[in-house]
């Protein structure tokens, strides 16, 4: 009868431990919220910091690869850049350059829900375009004087 009621304590213990595993998840993710996640100076700074801060990888220059690379990423409380991933890239090193601006960014300011500071998913696309290179004039000769 000992080992029934040991057993029997045993598989309410465990039930209880997956139930507390269950409660105790991460923190949930938002995706809409009453103030989003912000980066410092708003969305015009966030763009001159991609700006300046993003390379054209040769490989794509090369291959005269272009288009955009949509990144998704998580703001944390704190406001730090955490979960970067590609939702879909265009290759030849533009989707590895593009993960590695996002996660260089400084902190933003925490997006809010109810007052409080949340964790919030952001989608953000950055565009590859290659400028055409100015042709070099060729140099002239006077011969006709």
């Amino acid at each position: 009868m000992t080992a029934k009621l040991i057993l029997s304590y045993l598989l309410l213990c465990c039930i209880g431990l997956s139930s507390f595993a269950q409660t105790e998840s991460s923190p949930e993710i938002y995706t809409i919220v009453e103030k989003k996640a912000e980066f410092v100076g708003g969305e015009e700074a966030m763009f001159k910091y991609i700006g300046e801060n993003l390379s054209y990888p040769e490989s794509a220059r090369d291959e005269g690869i272009q288009g955009l690379v949509y990144v998704t990423f998580v703001i944390i409380e704190t406001g730090k850049v955490t979960d970067v991933k590609v939702l879909r890239g265009i290759g030849g090193g533009c989707d590895e350059e593009a993960v590695r601006v996002v996660r260089s960014m400084p902190d933003w300011i925490p997006g809010t829900q109810r007052g409080k500071e949340v964790r919030i998913q952001y989608n953000l696309p950055i565009r590859f375009t290659l400028t055409k290179k100015k042709k070099k004039k060729k140099a002239t000769s006077n011969r006709n004087r």
